[in-house]
Parts: C-alpha cells; sequence; structure tokens
C-alpha cells in the first residue's frame, strides 16, 4: 500500500473567493453545456422585471461563442459598498454569498426573486474566461471586465452620452471550455427558457439573437398561460381549460406574505404526453417540487369532494391522488417570498409552506369552477374514476401472478392495503418505539413498516446461504419478496412487493451506522433492487424550532435536516421580525421522539419528505464494491485508519 504524505497544519487548503467554484463547478452548475451560468444573468434579469422595473430582456449569441445578456432595469449599483469598501458591481461578480436578495423585507431591493443566495452570476464569472459588465444607471455608464473570476480591468465611470442615456445592465460573458462538455448552447433548451420568461412575464419583450445566421426571434405574449399551453399541447382537453390565479393580500388572514401566491393554467386530457411546467419566482423548475404537490392536493381535494357530493364513485374504487394527476398538464407559476431549492442549480422546490400556499388557493377555485359547471366536471369525474380502475386492475393482475408459494411474511410487518407496485412502499424503521409512531403517522393505503430490533448484522463477508440465521435479514428478505443474489445474477422480481424501501433511521450517529449497515445488505445481497431504483434513504430532521407568533403569522413548528438548515430557519426568523432568543430548538435524539402526525409531516409524507434514491452515483460497481470493502470488511482496519487519518478533519463530531 502506497504510504501517505505527511498530515500536518499546513496540509489543509482554505479556498477563497471563486476558488471553490473553479475546484468543484459541478456543485454550482451542470457542467454539460453553459447553459445555466448563462440562465443565472437571464434570471438577473428577469428579476428585474419581476420587480417592476423592465420591459425588455435581450440575449446575442455571438459569433465568437461568447453571450451577452441586456436589460432595461435600474442597473446594479457601481458606488463603493459602505462596509467593504468595494464597488458593489464587483462585489457582485467575485464574491460568493454575496447579493442584493437576501433582505426580503418591505424596504428590500426584490420582494420577490430567484436570486437566493448570491452565487449566481459568481458562477458564472469564475466558470469564464471573460466576462465583461456595462452598466446605466443615474446618467453615468460603468464598465468592468474580469479574466477567470479576477478583475482584468477596473471599474471605469463615465457621463452617459446622448446615446446611453438609459438604464439597464449589459453582461457579456465568454464560458471557459475546460470546465464544460461543450461550450455550444443548446438550442431548443434556450428557446424554451426564453419564451417562458416572456409567457410568465406578460407585457415583457424577449429577444434572442444569433450573429451567425442573423436570426432574430422575439416574444412577448399578452395572453399568458392559457394561449401557452394551449400551444403546447398534443391532444384536446376534456374539460375546458381551468386556469385562476391568487396573491396574498394584506387583509387576507392565511399567514402568507403578502404578494406571495400563484398563477396556474390546468388541461385534463385523456391521451398524449402531458405538458408540465413550473416556476418559482419565473425560474424554471424542472423537477417540480412542493409547489407542483400543493397544484396535486387543490385538484385532487376539489375533485374528489365534487364526486362524493354527487355520488358518482362507483362501489369498491378508492381515488388516488395521482388518478387526478396523471392526466394534468399544467403551467404553474408561484410566487414566494423566501424560496427554498434543491441545490444551487434550483431545479426543484423544497419549500414545505409552499404546498398549503399552492393548494389554499387552487382548491377553492376549482371546487367554484366545478360547481359552476356541473357537465364538464362529471366528465372529468368519469376521466379520474375509469384511471382509478385501470391502476386497480394493474394491481390484481400483480397479485394474482405471485399469490402462490410466498412465504409467510414477518409477523411485526405491518403491511399496506395496495397492492400496486408504484404506489407501494415499505419502511425499514429503527427500533419498535419509532416503528410504532410509523405506524400511526402512515398512509395505510400504500406504506408498509417494518421495525427492526437493534443493529442488522454487517452481512459484507457473511456467506448467501447463511444469511437467514439472522432474523432481521430474513424478515426483511421475506417482506421485499426478492430471494438473496450477487451483482452477476438474473434474480426473480415478479415477487417483488414494494417499488420503494425506504431506510428510515434517526438522524444521528448511530442512525448512520444503521443505515450504513442496510447499505451494505442491500448493495452485497440485492445489487438489483438498487440497479432498478428500488432502494431509497429517507431523510427525518434533526432540529425541531419552536417559533413565536410572529406578526399575522401564528406560532408554528419548523423542521432542519441538518445545522446548515437550521441556520436558515433563524436566519428567516430574524427576517420576518422574530426577537432573538424567542424560539426553542429542540434536537431529536430520535424517531421515537416524533409523534405520528410529526413523523408524517417530516419523513413519510410523499409532497413534504426528503427521499434519496440510492444509485451508484458517478462510480462504477467495481469502485463502490471497492470503497464497500474498505469500510466493511474485516481485514481492512488498517485502510480504515488511513481513511481516518486522511479525511478525519472533514468530520463533523457528534457528541
Amino acid at each position: 500500500m502506497a504510504k501517505q504524505g505527511k498530515y500536518a497544519e499546513e496540509s489543509i487548503r482554505v479556498l477563497k473567493g471563486l476558488e471553490p467554484v473553479k475546484q468543484r463547478p459541478g456543485m454550482y452548475t451542470r457542467t454539460e453545456t453553459p447553459l445555466h451560468i448563462v440562465q443565472e444573468v437571464i434570471d438577473n434579469a428577469a428579476d428585474e422585471a419581476l420587480a417592476g422595473h423592465g420591459q425588455r430582456i435581450a440575449v446575442t449569441v455571438h459569433a465568437d461563442g461568447s453571450v451577452s445578456v441586456e436589460d432595461d432595469g435600474r442597473g446594479i449599483p457601481f458606488g463603493l459598498h459602505p462596509e467593504e469598501q468595494v464597488p458593489v458591481v464587483e462585489i457582485v461578480f467575485t464574491r460568493l454569498h454575496a447579493g442584493g436578495k437576501f433582505d426580503k423585507g418591505s424596504g428590500g431591493a426584490y420582494s420577490f426573486s430567484g436570486g437566493l443566495h448570491g452565487v449566481g452570476v459568481s458562477v458564472t464569472n469564475a466558470l469564464s474566461t471573460r466576462l465583461q459588465v456595462t452598466v446605466f444607471r443615474e446618467g453615468r455608464v460603468a464598465t468592468l471586465a474580469f479574466g477567470s473570476g479576477d478583475v482584468s480591468e477596473p471599474l471605469a465611470t463615465r457621463k452617459a452620452g446622448a446615446a446611453d442615456r438609459r438604464q439597464g445592465t449589459s453582461v457579456r460573458a465568454w464560458p471557459d471550455p475546460k470546465y464544460f462538455d461543450t461550450v455550444d448552447l443548446p438550442k431548443a433548451e434556450l428557446l424554451h427558457l426564453l419564451r417562458s420568461k416572456a409567457v410568465l412575464m406578460p407585457g415583457v419583450t424577449v429577444t434572442l439573437t444569433s450573429e451567425k445566421s442573423g436570426e432574430v426571434q422575439s416574444w412577448q405574449y399578452e395572453g399568458g398561460l392559457r394561449d401557452y399551453l394551449l400551444q403546447s399541447l398534443n391532444a384536446d382537453p376534456v374539460i375546458p381549460l381551468f386556469e385562476g390565479a391568487h396573491y396574498a393580500r394584506e387583509t387576507e388572514t392565511e399567514n402568507f406574505a403578502e404578494g406571495e401566491g400563484a398563477a396556474w393554467c390546468v388541461a385534463f386530457t385523456e391521451e398524449g404526453n402531458a405538458l408540465r411546467e413550473s416556476y418559482v419566482n419565473l425560474i424554471p423548475t424542472i423537477a417540480g417540487g412542493t409547489h407542483e404537490s400543493g397544484l396535486k392536493d387543490g385538484l385532487f381535494t376539489a375533485i374528489k369532494g365534487f364526486i362524493d357530493l354527487h355520488s358518482l364513485m362507483p362501489k369498491g374504487v378508492k381515488l388516488m391522488p395521482d388518478d387526478v394527476f396523471s392526466r394534468a398538464s399544467f403551467v404553474l407559476s408561484a410566487k414566494v417570498l423566501d424560496p427554498q431549492f434543491q441545490g444551487q442549480t434550483k431545479e426543484r422546490l423544497n419549500s414545505r409552506d409552499a404546498l398549503r400556499l399552492v393548494s389554499t388557493y387552487v382548491r377553492p377555485a376549482f371546487e367554484l369552477w366545478l360547481n359552476q359547471h356541473v357537465a364538464e366536471g362529471k366528465k372529468l369525474a368519469e376521466l379520474v374514476i375509469r384511471q382509478a380502475q385501470a391502476r386497480q386492475r394493474a394491481g390484481q393482475k400483480v397479485e394474482k401472478r405471485k399469490g402462490s408459494g410466498v412465504a409467510v411474511l414477518p409477523g411485526k410487518l405491518t403491511d399496506c392495503e395496495s397492492r400496486d407496485l408504484t404506489l407501494n412502499e415499505l419502511f425499514l424503521v429503527e427500533g419498535d418505539s419509532a416503528g410504532g409512531s410509523a405506524k400511526m403517522g402512515r398512509d395505510k393505503e400504500t406504506q408498509a413498516i417494518l421495525p427492526l430490533r437493534g443493529k442488522v448484522l454487517n452481512s459484507w463477508e457473511v456467506e448467501r446461504d447463511r444469511l437467514f440465521a439472522n432474523n432481521e435479514i430474513h424478515d426483511i428478505a421475506v417482506a421485499i419478496g426478492v430471494d438473496p443474489h450477487g451483482a452477476n445474477d438474473t434474480p426473480d422480481l415478479s415477487g417483488l412487493r414494494y417499488g420503494k424501501v425506504c431506510i428510515l433511521s434517526d438522524a444521528d450517529v448511530d442512525g448512520s451506522h444503521i443505515q450504513v449497515l442496510l447499505l451494505t445488505l442491500f448493495f452485497r445481497h440485492f445489487p438489483k433492487l438498487i440497479e432498478a431504483g428500488n432502494v431509497f434513504i429517507a431523510k427525518p430532521p434533526l432540529f425541531r424550532v419552536d417559533t413565536p407568533a410572529r406578526g399575522k403569522k401564528p406560532a408554528a413548528k419548523l423542521y432542519a435536516l441538518d445545522e446548515g438548515e437550521l441556520t436558515a430557519i433563524l436566519d428567516k426568523l430574524r427576517k420576518e421580525g422574530a426577537r432573538e432568543n424567542s424560539w426553542t430548538i429542540s434536537r431529536f435524539k430520535g424517531l421515537g421522539e416524533m409523534n405520528a402526525e410529526q413523523l408524517w409531516d417530516t419523513t413519510l409524507n410523499p409532497e413534504t419528505r426528503r427521499l434519496l434514491q440510492v444509485s451508484w452515483g458517478r462510480l462504477d460497481f467495481l469502485a463502490t464494491e471497492g470503497s464497500f470493502n474498505k469500510l466493511m470488511g474485516k481485514g481492512e482496519a488498517a485502510s480504515r485508519r488511513a481513511l481516518m487519518e486522511l479525511h478525519g478533519d472533514e468530520v463533523e463530531v457528534d457528541v
């Protein structure tokens, strides 16, 4: 084994400025193409329009491969920052976590914005060989240029001439090829992005110019979401389009910030692929999130109430949210005061309040629409009931195929009622007390609970024919319905009883240990389940914050996954005017401390939980196997010691 280098004080390196982005660009942007770093500049221009300070966004793809974005907003301030004594425009492009979108109060520069943490355009700068900025503001013109993230041409200002008397910002960037698979922008995705910005901001003109072809495309929509959805559908709607918009007013009592809300347009079709587009503060959320869950909840609750009111449900049919949502095409644009996204690329919204926000406004609007259009409502009811019947028939077919010769299910398994693999979930829960809360808090239709006693056996070096000597492993295998197998085997997966097998353990160190032991079991003896995407890790919160009433907002319980989320929650409370230390922070020692309602809200509810799918990631099977062997092999103590000596300084100790 190669000897490791010296590990001492000078071994620790502190990354400064934009170095973290250059070292790990994949943490901050998508590295297939530069589209996302260009989108960051476009989003800033859109935020100006969203704030009511711009009517034009112009994008140009230049012949030399650079891209420029111009707007007619207020222009980035270029005076000295009062604390840093550096031009503000320079700070915006060279400092991570610096920007004008943190202060969401009434005096802030942006009440609603896609920018959250001041990282966006500084990433654009870091990953470009050159970036130049021109600002038109208050009768002056300021210019500044950067090379690979560093200032190459210091700020210069002059009085605006007759041709320059306007407001706004122009940014031109030359993406650095070494950070991307290709520097060519995907044209279809760029067109879709710009067109959607125009749709979501009626009256704002968005243009795209290609210097190579000379082509100029322009979009300005006055018809908004309805026209856009109608143009995009590839099938006729079952009923007329359902559209609406609602934004919180100061006089309302739902405890949302003034201006928060959503606009939506929904079409239900019998055939064709569903079109689904959602946005938060004009940012496209291609992976959906809690605002889409709110739309789903509002539509389902309204149509279910309509079906019950008119006694339309056939005997033996049970309606599920996906029966309504599976045939829904929609465009949803939400405005959220302080949105929380999953990752820097902002592809999924995680804000739990967004579910209640959208559902609160969609449900009554759809209930009213259905009761005003009873004939159309009954047509929709027929469609969703047919979807439910087809789903139930599919589940029955699966049950018949696997009904004979099945081993007796373990007695401690609390099974679900459904037999539909696409819906069924099994939670492997640490301990009987947590299992009790999970049993009471779960969705009995689709969620099964198998409590595990103590730590599962380290099965890395256990022979397959000796596995069932361990009761916990025996029960897991029988409950899942799949026999242990190897990486090169072709196991019979027809007996699989759950589409998702979820590891649910405490958020502390002991819980992580159990999680690793179960992952070892699945990787070593059930690898085809991981390969098929059936294994997941549930992420329960580590902290609960009990907040006092704040203005019109009532007292509430907020949950944080880790220290980072806890800090973000406390920062938000301070912004909302909560007095320092007026809140109470509780650290969960284990899942057993949560009652059924808390466990459902934070960990079991499919619309608000955090559930990570287990996969090889960027490693291949052999590389993953090598890592497991180093961590779990009995003869690998020396390798583990070397690993801890090398990376010990990166660990946060939980004591």
